[in-house]
């Protein structure tokens, strides 16, 4: 079976290519980020990570087998349906998958403002790599991401 990462970033935000890469590009790291923030430790006050990879994931990053698929989510209502629906197949936000928040500091409003005043736009989710069938269930809501 194949592995494959989904991304998924709203469509009505009209981001421009530089924003909508960028946007992919926070949401690659998003997974690892993530592995790596809830593997860390400050032994003898330097950080140091260590945490186990499923061999199917470890392998197919290393032979270029997992497939990347971005979809496009009509509107921040329709994104939060993928977090509805990966909850439902039981993965765990900020594990398994995790939304984009932009600051706000170029092209987009905030829609809303976080713990410090922040403002904030949520853009996107990621997904870490999933098995195809489960990552298909879920995109087959939203159609590929188009200009």
């Amino acid at each position: 079976m194949g592995m494959r990462r989904l991304f998924i970033i709203r469509k009505d935000l009209h981001l421009s290519s530089g924003k909508l890469a960028a946007m992919i590009a926070h949401c690659a790291e998003g997974y690892w980020i993530r592995l790596i923030e809830n593997n860390i430790s400050n032994a003898d006050g330097k950080p140091h990570v260590s945490f186990d990879l499923d061999k199917d994931i470890y392998e197919g990053y290393l032979c270029g087998r997992i497939t990347k698929t971005v979809c496009e989510a009509k509107n921040l209502n329709k994104l939060l349906q993928a977090r509805d629906m990966a909850l439902a197949f039981g993965l765990v936000e900020n594990q398994d998958f995790g939304m984009i928040n932009d600051a706000c500091l170029t092209e987009l409003t905030p829609e809303w403002t976080d713990e410090n005043g922040e403002g904030r736009c949520t853009v996107g989710i990621w997904f870490k790599p999933l098995e195809d069938e489960v990552a298909h269930s879920i995109s087959k809501k939203y159609q590929l991401y188009k200009d």
